[in-house]
């Protein structure tokens, strides 16, 4: 079975870990500068952002790329899946590298705790780029009022229940992962040697020891605390404008999140605003177009 070791890759980046909100986080970084903080999604590690961390640090830019709490090589705690905890996480990684702020990039749930960081913690934040995920009040909206966004989202409702998703993750190899990965990915990418390379290690890493365990329970939390006190709460909070000038990127062939669903995201802004559809593109933006994105981060990193 792959332990945490798994994830420690070697490339131009150094493995380092850090103490943030209680909890031990695993990261790559590398370079100097100004702080771009990279966040995964599912169901991945820090090592989806592999293709954007020469360009960034070669322009100049220092590049920590985290696992979140419950992947890869950080720490796996029975508890704090929720977006409110995990967005302090965030928020004080960036606090214990030793700067008052990032650009703050997330992809997938990733791109949920770029929206919340930029809402609850607004003084890390100097800018946020998210891609292939709306606001969450969009995503709640979207959820609960198109049959089309519900229906593409199934996966969520079955990682509900207990125990039989974390086997339903890990049996056969991760061979389920791999089957998530092929339905939401563009077709593009399918069919690459980038995309089975990417298969491969996504399937082995869910593999470590309650990884499948933290992968799920964020899920859970997003649907189980719709109707609770902490759920709305954090809805609620989620009202407030985010005051970061804010790059959105969705892949116009996204068919676990539909575009539909993240597009009007821009109305919860109260800064510069820059949406943009990537055409033929699924769900992993940042390893299907790996220059295009890149384009766009060093564009919007480097706005004056």
């Amino acid at each position: 079975m792959p332990d945490a070791n798994s994830v420690l890759l070697a490339g131009p980046w150094s493995h380092r870990d850090y103490s943030a909100n209680g909890v031990r986080l695993h990261v790559a970084e590398a370079g100097d500068g100004p702080l771009v903080l990279l966040l995964h999604g599912f169901p991945q590690f820090w090592w989806c952002w592999r293709h954007q961390f020469t360009a960034l640090t070669e322009h100049g830019f220092r590049v920590v790329a985290p696992d979140l709490r419950g992947y890869g090589a950080s720490d796996k705690p029975p508890r704090g899946y929720d977006a409110v905890t995990a967005a302090a996480d965030v928020a004080g990684l960036v606090r214990a590298l030793g700067e008052r702020d990032a650009l703050i990039v997330g992809h997938d749930w990733g791109g949920l705790l770029a929206w919340s960081v930029g809402v609850l913690h607004p003084r890390v934040v100097r800018q946020l780029a998210v891609l292939s995920m709306p606001h969450p009040r969009r995503l709640r909206a979207a959820a609960f009022g198109s049959w089309r966004q519900f229906r593409a989202a199934g996966p969520l409702l079955t990682f509900q229940l207990p125990r039989y998703p974390e086997r339903w993750l890990t049996d056969d190899g991760g061979a389920y992962v791999g089957q998530l990965m092929r339905s939401w990915a563009g077709l593009a990418w399918r069919d690459t040697a980038d995309f089975a390379d990417a298969v491969a290690r996504y399937r082995s890493a869910i593999q470590i020891p309650q990884a499948s365990y933290g992968a799920l329970e964020y899920y859970r939390w997003a649907l189980r605390s719709l109707p609770r006190a902490d759920g709305l709460r954090y809805i609620q909070a989620m009202a407030a404008p985010v005051t970061a000038p804010t790059l959105h990127l969705h892949g116009a062939a996204d068919t676990f999140l539909l575009p539909a669903a993240a597009a009007d995201s821009g109305r919860y802004v109260a800064a510069p605003y820059r949406w943009r559809l990537l055409q033929e593109v699924g769900h992993f933006p940042p390893e299907e177009v790996p220059e295009e994105v890149t384009a766009e981060l060093l564009a919007w990193a480097t706005q004056r």
